[in-house]
């Protein structure tokens, strides 16, 4: 699948459709069956990719075959320092290997991201290692991949790289279950926290997802990657550097409804200002 993804990209990405203009820097939507690119707007532009960094965590995680059981705490070590961005999993917190993996994809929690990379066997210079052969192995030859989480500049690649990485993660049951949850109840020091997923697509009345993951950094801006079902069309899109959630939703209400084949869909009722401002002040604190 990913020899013809690559193929189908040097032959037809010149020749490819666009539903309408999108507002993300870089856009590619690729027909997952055939490879046909539908959508690209500067698909080799390398750019940083923030959170979508995750979907490569969880794949050289579970590569390892570690014990998903197995209990983790989460140090002082995994805070953010770099963006100082916040998290809801305290310093301390005692959760399953897979557990912290769930909240690294649905809730692209950064804290979690860095203790699985921390816990690895060998460490996070073993961790490096083991996502650097996994880069190669997918014939991503534009993708670096500093740190876990997404969070460094660093962390580039394109969206040509990225379906080929969207391909891989999907082939992976926990990727596509974890990122599709719509939200999970977990104990963190004997008090039960509710966390949610980061994409609000997911879960929501029409729309069929089966991979998902979102990123944020100032630099990277609002990215997202996606594996959805429309009219009965299989489809990967990849959204990087939109300049704000409503962007890139729009993209992806546009790219879903070039896959229906031109029928609309039902576009979510917009937030009352006062809302929105709430939320707009609260994203502005965190990194997805």
């Amino acid at each position: 699948m990913l020899k013809k993804i690559t193929t189908a990209l040097l032959m037809s990405i010149s020749a490819a459709v666009f539903a309408a203009p999108m507002s993300s820097q870089s856009v590619l939507v690729v027909e997952d069956e055939t490879g046909k690119v539908l959508v690209e707007k500067n698909a080799t532009a390398v750019v940083p990719i923030a959170s979508l960094t995750k979907l490569m965590t969880a794949m050289v995680v579970l590569d390892s075959k570690l014990d998903m059981q197995e209990q983790i705490s989460i140090d002082r070590e995994d805070v953010d320092t770099l963006k100082h961005s916040t998290s809801r999993v305290p310093v301390g917190a005692t959760l399953s290997r897979g557990e912290v993996l769930q909240l690294a994809l649905m809730s692209s929690d950064n804290r979690a991201a860095a203790s699985l990379a921390r816990t690895f066997p060998g460490g996070p210079a073993a961790f490096k290692a083991a996502v650097d052969a996994k880069i190669r192995q997918l014939g991503m030859h534009s993708t670096r991949i500093d740190e876990p989480t997404g969070l460094s500049p660093h962390n580039t690649s394109n969206a040509a790289d990225l379906v080929k990485m969207a391909a891989a993660a999907a082939k992976y049951p926990e990727i596509r279950r974890m990122t599709t949850d719509t939200e999970e109840v977990m104990t963190m020091k004997g008090r039960k926290v509710e966390y949610h997923n980061t994409n609000r697509l997911v879960g929501a009345k029409g729309w069929d997802i089966g991979l998902s993951k979102t990123g944020y950094t100032e630099e990277a801006g609002r990215c997202l990657i996606m594996r959805i079902t429309e009219a009965g069309r299989n489809a990967t899109l990849v959204l990087l550097n939109a300049s704000g959630n409503s962007a890139r939703l729009m993209d992806a209400l546009n790219i879903r409804r070039l896959l229906a084949g031109g029928n609309e869909p039902k576009v979510m009722k917009a937030s009352s200002p006062r809302k929105k401002a709430a939320r707009t002040t609260e994203r502005r604190r965190r990194r997805a």
